[in-house]
């Protein structure tokens, strides 16, 4: 805790000696950004939540509405599910992320629309299969799948 002002001294000279002994102590010497130039949106006008803004960036945060971080979390879903290793395991994957899907399209939240359907769990697996025998397009081409969505077939997942 900060000591008190005493009585009777002059409120600068008071911080001025405080600054003081904060120097000799040393307390100013590891300070993060130390002979770093200034940062450039000193110019920018006030956000109230620069703050926030900078520790996400820092973290390697993002916040995206609702409907664009399943859609995102769909796409990462069958991306896994075709470098699963077992049947099993892409059919939990693909109905977990259906499960959300259909949650979302029942009661959607502000944003913009979800623009998916849920995955045919079969079609996935089917394709899933073709992969595994090495009987599936390589090239990164995109295939209907049974919904009648589009399911993009990335190069790296086909290459495992």
């Amino acid at each position: 805790m900060t000591e008190r002002k005493p009585p009777g001294v002059p409120f600068e000279s008071w911080v001025d000696k405080q600054i003081h002994d904060a120097q000799e102590r040393g307390d100013f010497d590891s300070l993060p950004g130390a002979g770093e130039p200034l940062p450039n949106d000193l110019e920018a006008p006030y956000d109230e939540l620069w703050w926030v803004k900078r520790k996400m960036a820092r973290e390697g945060l993002s916040v995206l509405p609702p409907a664009l971080a399943l859609r995102k979390e769909a796409e990462d879903a069958l991306t896994a599910a075709y470098a699963a290793p077992s049947e099993r395991i892409v059919r939990k994957i693909i109905t977990d992320v259906n499960v959300k899907i259909r949650d979302m399209l029942l009661k959607p939240p502000p944003g913009p629309p979800l623009g998916k359907k849920p995955y045919d769990v079969e079609e996935v697996v089917r394709q899933w299969r073709e992969r595994r025998e090495g009987n599936g397009p390589a090239d990164g081409t995109e295939a209907s799948d049974a919904s009648g969505g589009q399911v993009r077939r990335s190069r790296s997942a086909s290459s495992r």
